[in-house]
């Protein structure tokens, strides 16, 4: 089936930006959300960044707070792992999560990388898991078992951060 050989491809191969190839000059608001565009995959219009999400997220504390209206490289990588999480997890828990990785002391491009390795290998696993000789009667039973996957991989990543959430909120009370 030649939608699932283009998914299981694009899966395989698309990938975003490395830290060192994000463009290092500063770029405006209208760019960096068509610069974003390119940054993960997707198959329609609807789940396209808006520059109001670009505020909000910096507003929540999400993404850092732009130099003089310019976004840089740590926005971009920023805003790449919030898009992607925002799929699956709320504010508070992604909020939650990069308050976890802050902690480790590790710089924005080794934080970026770990989030690009994360991705790679789930990516990289789904991809495997479809079958492109699949027909027809085959794809509702694929679908349940990406369905089941990402309700077991939900349950174990509300655990962690439920563990993860009470030391940041101890923390942050006087």
């Amino acid at each position: 089936m030649d939608e699932l050989i283009e998914l299981r491809a694009r899966m395989e191969q698309e990938r975003p930006t490395p830290w060192e190839d994000l463009p290092d000059l500063a770029l405006y608001m209208d760019q960096l959300v068509s610069y974003m565009s390119r940054q993960l995959i997707r198959f329609d219009e609807g789940s396209a960044l808006t520059s109001a999400m670009v505020n909000n997220y910096i507003k929540d504390g999400l993404v850092p707070r732009a130099e003089g209206k310019r976004y840089g490289p740590i926005h971009l990588g920023y805003l790449t792992a919030v898009v992607a999480l925002k799929q699956v997890l709320t504010v508070r828990d992604i909020g939650a999560l990069m308050e976890a990785g802050r902690a480790t002391e590790k710089s924005p491009p080794e934080l970026y990388g770990f989030f690009c390795d994360a991705l790679d290998r789930a990516l990289a696993g789904t991809a495997q898991s479809i079958d492109p000789e699949a027909d027809q009667s085959d794809l509702a039973k694929m679908a349940l078992d990406f369905a089941v996957r990402s309700y077991a991989n939900q349950l174990a990543c509300q655990r962690i951060l439920s563990i993860l959430q009470p030391k940041e909120e101890k923390k942050r009370k006087p």
